[in-house]
């Protein structure tokens, strides 16, 4: 199992909790271990979980995302929390924010799953973007949302994050297949 990036760090990836409640303790963080477990269960590489829980404050969330990228060098941040139409709901600017380019394919293949299953899907405004050489994707705050937005959009991360300039990351094919074009 291959987990270095091309100047021989290990893989790490950014796993940001945006709540108000959780980082205040008056209730347990399930969204960033779901992350953790989805990736888990997903990659077929040995990376490191870099964990943040935080409030949700676009200033902090934008401070968090970049260090995650410039100082830690992740290759990969998934946020969870803070992308509905809430007023405090405000990770989708913040990812907009410190991103030079924005994916909204991300976004809308994540809807389109949910909507499959709750009808307010299309309150969600998750996004994704690159940063540098890093991929950014802010998932929804649910457990169970999160691994069916990761299963639907990892089979294009590995390959972003190819073209972005990262490291090479691995999907576990017995249970997501990671697409590159033949010349990739």
């Amino acid at each position: 199992m291959t987990g270095v990036t091309k100047n021989g760090q290990a893989i790490k990836i950014g796993i940001v909790t945006v709540s108000d409640r959780a980082s205040a303790g008056i209730y347990t963080d399930l969204g960033g271990p779901a992350i953790i477990d989805a990736l888990k269960e997903m990659l077929a590489v040995s990376w490191k979980a870099c964990p943040k829980l935080i409030p949700d404050d676009a200033a902090l969330i934008q401070k968090t995302l970049a260090d995650l990228i410039d100082r830690e060098h992740c290759c990969l941040v998934v946020t969870t929390g803070g992308t509905g139409p809430a007023p405090r709901d405000v990770t989708p600017e913040a990812t907009e924010a410190v991103c030079h380019k924005m994916l909204p394919g991300f976004g809308e293949l994540m809807r389109s799953i949910s909507l499959k299953k709750v009808p307010t899907a299309i309150l969600s405004r998750q996004t994704a973007g690159i940063r540098g050489t890093a991929l950014i994707i802010n998932l929804p705050g649910k457990p169970s949302a999160i691994r069916d937005c990761l299963m639907a959009v990892m089979p294009a991360v590995p390959y972003c994050i190819d073209l972005a300039g990262g490291p090479r990351l691995e999907t576990d094919p017995a249970v997501i297949q990671a697409f590159r074009p033949a010349s990739a």
